[in-house]
């Protein structure tokens, strides 16, 4: 599949490694942006997040950050056949982007394979594995990058989710809220959507089902998605 339509734009994904995924509109669909004007989405890929994001936030200022060509050729004419072609597009590593103004909230579904076995295709490599963007990387440039309330929402596999938090809160980012995805109600939670501040809070924890017993999506995940699927 070289393309997937949503109800408000169309995602062209010929050119990236990394493909339209669940884990993607997940984080789009349940990240905070409330009263966010400026949004930064690290890592953009085919621009899916930013999209969403704008969907979201049509007056937001959007940018959006990403190191590989291919996936920057794909985001920028998706940003350009969009509804929101000001959407800005940043092509390089995150440790050298600047910005004239601190972000309000940051979104981010980023590389997570540590030491992990590697394939043939290099631009999959740098989307997936962490050698280009550690997560001590990631959390420098979002405090860098933000301001005292800025919030940073994250998708990540649960056990790499649990070490993302100890390097988060290691520089002064608190965990605020916590989603534990599972396919199916059967399985294990396999995804931890994760919300985090610069001020300590009691975290909120629930969780969500993506699958019903019969395989069609469940209400719950319908409900989180239902703005972006043309059918559910």
């Amino acid at each position: 599949m070289s393309g997937f339509v949503f109800k408000q734009f169309t995602v062209t994904q010929t050119r990236t490694a990394m493909k339209v995924s669940t884990d993607g509109i997940l984080l789009g669909a349940w990240a905070n942006l409330k009263r966010a004007e400026r949004i930064l989405d690290i890592g953009t890929g085919t621009g899916l997040l930013a999209l969403m994001a704008k969907q979201r936030s049509p007056e937001a200022n959007i940018s959006a950050i990403e190191i590989d060509s291919g996936a920057c050729s794909d985001a920028r004419e998706n940003f350009a056949n969009s509804p929101w072609p000001d959407i800005s597009l940043f092509q390089g590593a995150v440790q050298s982007f600047s910005a004239v103004k601190p972000f309000d909230a940051i979104i981010s579904n980023p590389p997570y394979f540590n030491a992990s076995l590697k394939g043939d295709n290099d631009a999959r490599n740098t989307a997936r594995h962490t050698d280009g963007l550690s997560f001590s990387d990631l959390i420098a440039a979002c405090t860098r990058l933000s301001h005292g309330k800025t919030v940073l929402n994250v998708i990540l596999p649960c056990v790499e989710a649990q070490q993302f938090i100890a390097v988060a809160e290691q520089a002064d980012w608190y965990l605020t809220r916590h989603c534990l995805v599972r396919t199916t109600e059967e399985k294990q939670p396999s995804r931890s959507l994760l919300l985090f501040s610069q001020s300590k809070c009691e975290c909120e924890t629930t969780s969500l089902t993506i699958h019903a017993a019969d395989g069609s999506y469940s209400q719950d995940y319908k409900e989180l998605c239902k703005a972006y699927y043309l059918k559910m």
